[in-house]
């Protein structure tokens, strides 16, 4: 018997709820990322990757462990599925930064909507329009302006971030399934769960403690932001499509540059604002788009209904 689905506390509108849950999820996720560039070098992908989901599975099971099987969830073979393509994604992009310009690595991995829409399609026939497509194409042009994209670096660098973005629209894409019948904690808890056993041999390989308070701080940080930021994505999902909630956490390389030049005193140059106003058009676009959508699917469902 299929376990219902827990209610959201958030209002089932989705044409505002999506765009904040995503879009907050984005603004946490850059904070995760620069407190990983601050953690230094000594720390690799395989030790980021244990601290964050060691440190997920440990607070989540301390939350809902005590409630009975924190594992009992309905299709835990794509919950399990869906953990492993997350842990790859992570690690791919983790790796692709430490090897290649920032830059570089990140709008290479902001390719994961188009993936996703690739995915979408795929799997589940999702139609994906002609406005919508431009959409996509604009978020990647923009994201393409603002970090001024350069062929620097290995191509095994190049082929990591690439794997990332591709793993990443297939994640978010299986999120379309798994959302109808599993809350946002159960997801993310497998995922922390498959993330350790994944990055558990190779961090037992090279063990590696916090040397300092705050080495120790950043470790925290990064467990606990990573736990906000995933919790608020999935979430997030319940209100849109795989390839959408891609769109809207392409806002991420906003909140990047803008961290970039408030607290590491980056220049504003032009690539700022033109790369940065594109990508929220279209974000803002894609929002109004799908609000047209479900007006006209509310108003033909009024028109079939013989009682309205």
């Amino acid at each position: 018997m299929k376990q219902p689905c827990p209610r959201s506390p958030i209002p089932p509108d989705a044409t505002l709820a999506g765009p904040i849950l995503m879009l907050s999820a984005a603004l946490l996720f850059t904070l995760l990322t620069l407190c990983i560039k601050l953690l230094g070098p000594g720390y690799t992908a395989w030790h980021i990757g244990f601290y964050r989901f060691f440190g997920g599975t440990v607070i989540l099971l301390s939350m809902v462990g005590r409630h009975g099987n924190p594992y009992k969830g309905n299709n835990t073979r794509l919950l399990i599925l869906r953990g492993c393509t997350g842990s790859i994604a992570f690690l791919s992009i983790v790796t692709a930064i430490r090897m290649l310009p920032v830059s570089t690595a990140m709008v290479i991995f902001y390719s994961f909507p188009a993936f996703a829409a690739i995915f979408s399609f795929l799997i589940y026939r999702d139609r994906v329009g002609s406005r919508e497509i431009a959409c996509i194409v604009a978020v990647l042009a923009g994201v393409g302006i603002l970090f001024d994209f350069q062929l620097a670096g290995g191509l095994r660098g190049h082929v990591l971030a690439l794997v990332g973005g591709a793993f990443a629209g297939l994640t978010v894409t299986l999120i379309k399934t798994l959302r109808e019948e599993n809350g946002p904690v159960i997801i993310y808890l497998y995922f922390c769960s498959m993330g350790t056993l994944v990055t558990l041999p190779m961090f037992a390989a090279d063990f590696r403690l916090p040397a300092s308070p705050m080495e120790t701080l950043l470790i925290v940080s990064i467990i606990f932001l990573s736990l906000a930021a995933q919790l608020l994505m999935n979430q997030g999902f319940f209100y849109c499509k795989g390839w959408e909630g891609g769109v809207f956490m392409s806002s991420e390389v906003v909140f990047t540059a803008m961290a970039g030049i408030i607290l590491l005193d980056d220049p504003t140059t032009w690539r700022f604002w033109v790369g940065g106003l594109l990508i929220m058009a279209s974000v803002v676009g894609l929002n109004r788009l799908r609000a047209e959508q479900n007006a006209s699917t509310s108003l033909q469902n009024q028109y079939d209904d013989p009682t309205a």
